[in-house]
């Protein structure tokens, strides 16, 4: 995974407990620090049975603050560094760890910094299914909800104990996304409804062959983690698959028709807001309903032909003979076909003629009736699959070019620019 330098200025607390699954905290310790954030780690004693300090400080933790380096002379102490950090992150959190804090209990360094720490705080359990489906850990888990506390569930799966079932830490991306979205969420994008299209359309042909494009998906995948990061609530429409995303839900589709009814549906949707249900010790407490303008970000490449005649089965050429003429006919333009009320929609134009590319993205930007457009052109370092980008951003406002950059920061870049679309 690849996440730049996006918690550049952010200092997290990653506490550690003593879990068989604290091997992984390495990774999520190393994931923090090459996304520019500065770590420390806070170990309690039977933590330190699994891994050594020194391991931590080696894989880029700040000195490690535990019962023996606790310092009053300077802020290595567990009210010092409430003060001097953004976030606490808890991963692994023990059964154990999980009903003494619920309760208020401090006996330990890790303890005594969860309750003096008055920012935004992260727990990942991880215990035996069995400790963890038990009646106190459950409330535990309800009561640390009502107190301000984040919960990144486990999984279900073979845990170490040999027991298959609830209690095994979560991934550690997910992890991951859930302490930069709290780092990086922003009240414009929290709970908004966006939509995000990706990839390029696939026209079949016959059952082995189909028309394409050469669209990698790969600046969607970027808007989709950006905007995920701001806090909106995000839907993908895409035709590839992307195993490093973050938790949002994902439409798989092959053509343009099947694009376009996915985003008929899910426009509608968004239309009725998000619903959010409060994080009370009550679960039957009131859901509220957020009215937030969706935005929809088509970042698709759609394919502007498709095969007339499209084939069950396989075409042989045995059949075709030497030459073959394969009709197509023109397809449905998802942007201008569109109801677009109520929704800011902006669209991403690629162009190979550097010549006329900006009166092409000012026509569609017209003709389509969009907020928006995003126009790059396809050659060079920006080329199709590659990991940088450069937009010249067009809207009816202002037009500028923005400069040569990695696709999510370049993302993270919009994400503030078409705020000006609903103000």
């Amino acid at each position: 995974m690849k996440y730049m330098q996006i918690l550049k200025g952010k200092k997290i607390l990653l506490g550690v407990t003593g879990s068989i699954s604290i091997y992984k905290s390495i990774e999520l310790l190393r994931l923090f620090v090459k996304s520019g954030a500065k770590v420390k780690i806070i170990m309690t004693q039977s933590a330190k049975r699994f891994i050594s300090p020194l391991t931590f400080e080696a894989a880029g933790s700040e000195k490690v603050l535990d019962e023996n380096s606790e310092d009053w002379t300077t802020k290595n102490n567990h009210i010092g560094v409430c003060e001097d950090y953004d976030i606490l992150v808890i991963a692994p959190a023990t059964a154990n760890t999980l009903n003494k804090l619920s309760n208020g209990i401090a006996d330990n360094l890790l303890l005594q910094t969860a309750l003096a720490f008055a920012k935004p705080k992260i727990l990942a359990p991880a215990a035996n299914t069995n400790m963890y489906k038990n009646n106190f850990t459950q409330a535990s888990l309800k009561l640390l909800k009502l107190n301000g506390y984040k919960i990144v569930e486990p999984q279900t799966k073979e845990l170490a104990c040999k027991t298959v079932g609830e209690g095994a830490l979560a991934e550690v991306k997910t992890i991951f996304y859930e302490t930069a979205r709290e780092l990086l969420k922003d009240s414009f994008w929290e709970d908004r409804y966006t939509i995000i299209t990706g990839s390029g359309t696939v026209e079949k042909i016959d059952d082995v062959r189909y028309l394409s494009n050469f669209s990698s998906g790969k600046q969607a995948r970027a808007l989709v983690i950006a905007l995920y990061l701001k806090g909106a609530k995000v839907e993908f429409i895409t035709t590839k698959d992307f195993d490093d995303l973050p938790p949002v839900e994902v439409f798989k589709v092959q053509s343009a028709e099947q694009m376009y009814e996915y985003l008929k549906e899910r426009i509608e949707v968004a239309k009725k807001g998000v619903l959010k249900k409060p994080d009370l010790i009550n679960d039957l407490s009131t859901p509220k309903l957020i009215h937030k303008k969706p935005y929809l970000f088509m970042a698709a490449a759609v394919s502007d032909y498709k095969p007339k005649f499209p084939q069950e089965g396989k075409l042989k050429k045995e059949m075709l003979g030497e030459e073959w003429c394969l009709e197509l006919t023109k397809n449905i333009d998802i942007l201008q076909t569109l109801n677009k009320d109520g929704i800011v929609a902006i669209g991403f134009k690629a162009e190979t003629d550097e010549d006329k590319a900006l009166q092409n993205a000012k026509n569609m930007l017209e003709k389509k009736d969009l907020d928006a457009v995003c126009l790059n052109l396809v050659k060079g370092a920006t080329k199709f699959g590659s990991d940088k980008n450069s937009i010249v951003y067009i809207s009816k406002k202002r037009t500028f070019q923005s400069p040569l950059k990695d696709k999510l920061e370049l993302s993270l870049d919009i994400s503030e620019i078409v705020k000006e679309l609903d103000e």
